[in-house]
């Protein structure tokens, strides 16, 4: 089975166990909780959502509201982005929504290199499998900041 083929048999799995326990069962993967993020497919400019892990979370600087969410683009150790991840860059306006949560609207950016020599610690520290992703592949796996949009 491709990687690709996996990651969305995997993605499917995970949906239908939170929507078959009620939410009971998949709400954290390893520790980290799980989040739906809905990004706009580049090419179709329909509505792609995925589930992601979340190995680091902070306050917004500055005393903004919300609290900024931390996301690894590592699609397992392969060689390609993440289609999430390319649809992003293309559109960084998201929606990301907790589990039984109504979604929320955030601006996605690839972390910058200084941020990324911070961030990239911490999501290893909550799961070690990202520093054998990372051995895998050639890309430097993408560290994505996920920032509440501001609410009027």
């Amino acid at each position: 089975m491709s990687n690709r083929r996996s990651m969305l048999t995997m993605t499917g799995l995970h949906r239908a166990v939170l929507r078959l326990s009620g939410g009971r069962l998949g709400r954290r993967l390893g520790g980290m909780p799980v989040v739906e993020l809905t990004t706009i497919g580049r090419s179709s400019g329909l509505p792609r959502t995925t589930i992601l892990t979340v190995p680091h979370r902070e306050p917004m600087p500055d005393r903004q509201s919300g609290e900024r969410l931390v996301v690894i683009a590592s699609r397992g150790g392969d060689d390609l982005q993440p289609a999430w991840y390319l649809n992003l860059l293309a559109e960084p306006s998201v929606q990301v929504a907790r589990w039984g949560e109504h979604p929320s609207p955030y601006r996605a950016r690839t972390a910058d290199r200084d941020e990324r020599a911070r961030l990239w610690p911490l999501a290893v520290e909550a799961y070690s499998g990202y520093a054998a992703y990372q051995r895998k592949t050639e890309r430097e796996i993408p560290v994505v900041i996920l920032e509440p949009m501001p609410t009027s």
